[in-house]
């Protein structure tokens, strides 16, 4: 596997008043694949209550290529771009992408994982998360930070 990927499709409500898709959107669809994706990896809501943690964001940037619209036909790619050995912190791509792969934008997010107790970053981090994070295709210039 070379990335998770997911055919988006765009609601009415999706648009902005120049008929694209607005650019909140792009956020949103990115935020539900990592959940997914980290759902799909063992990371559920009831492994998070329950351990303590959960991901924190410190960074979440927009590049966009080429306006979407109602009825396009878009893919969205999420691999890991960057982490530390012992997945503390860590940036995730998106990218947005036409079936013809022809890229439309590219979400990036840093981020690292917060004890949902202390309300600082844990340490250690579990393993569940260091295993899920591992199991995420890596982009093809992916740093070890």
């Amino acid at each position: 596997m070379t990335s998770f990927s997911k055919q988006l499709s765009f609601r009415w409500a999706d648009l902005d008043p120049n008929f694209h898709v607005r650019h909140s959107v792009y956020y949103d669809f990115a935020a539900q694949h990592r959940v997914e994706i980290l759902e799909s990896l063992g990371l559920n809501l009831k492994v998070f209550q329950t351990q303590h943690f959960g991901p924190v964001l410190f960074r979440e940037e927009c590049v966009f290529r080429k306006e979407l619209k109602l009825g396009d036909a878009i893919i969205l790619h999420t691999k890991v771009a960057k982490m530390r050995p012992d997945a503390s912190r860590w940036s995730i791509e998106h990218e947005f992408r036409t079936e013809e792969n022809q890229l439309c934008a590219t979400l990036t997010v840093d981020g690292a994982w917060m004890d949902t107790k202390l309300r600082k970053l844990v340490n250690p981090v579990p393993e569940i998360a260091i295993q899920a994070l591992a199991s995420i295709p890596k982009c093809e210039d992916f740093m070890e930070s």
